[in-house]
């Protein structure tokens, strides 16, 4: 087969995989009454609304989870140009981590790292 030639039929040979797929996953389904929300729980019922109020503690620690987020962000475009800028790129990458240091180190001092 030529190049194109292939394409109808590799699409052929998904949308069979998928039919099968799906077939395979009804005829194994178990079938009973439906249950609107003890369906997503792992065994237990709801002890509060899903629209309650969070402590603000997690907050907190939503920000921190975000600024080492940011951090990753940063380094993998680090890595692609750090062996063509060289000792300056390492030196920049460093001080960025040292800001983010900063921040944990103040965050830790503040109580927000502690749980209880």
């Amino acid at each position: 087969m030529s190049g194109l030639g292939a394409l109808p039929v590799l699409f052929g040979v998904g949308l069979l995989g998928l039919g099968v797929a799906y077939a395979t996953a009804r005829a194994l389904a178990v079938t009973g009454p439906a249950r609107s929300v003890d369906q997503f729980l792992p065994g237990g019922e709801p002890v509060e609304h899903a629209f309650s109020r969070f402590h603000v503690r997690w907050y907190t620690l939503a920000m921190i989870y975000l600024a080492f987020e940011m951090e990753m962000l940063f380094m993998y475009p680090w890595t692609l140009v750090v062996s063509t800028v060289g000792v300056r790129a390492v030196v920049e990458m460093f001080v960025f981590l040292g800001i983010l240091l900063v921040g944990v180190l103040h965050a830790w001092r503040e109580g927000a790292l502690r749980w209880v």
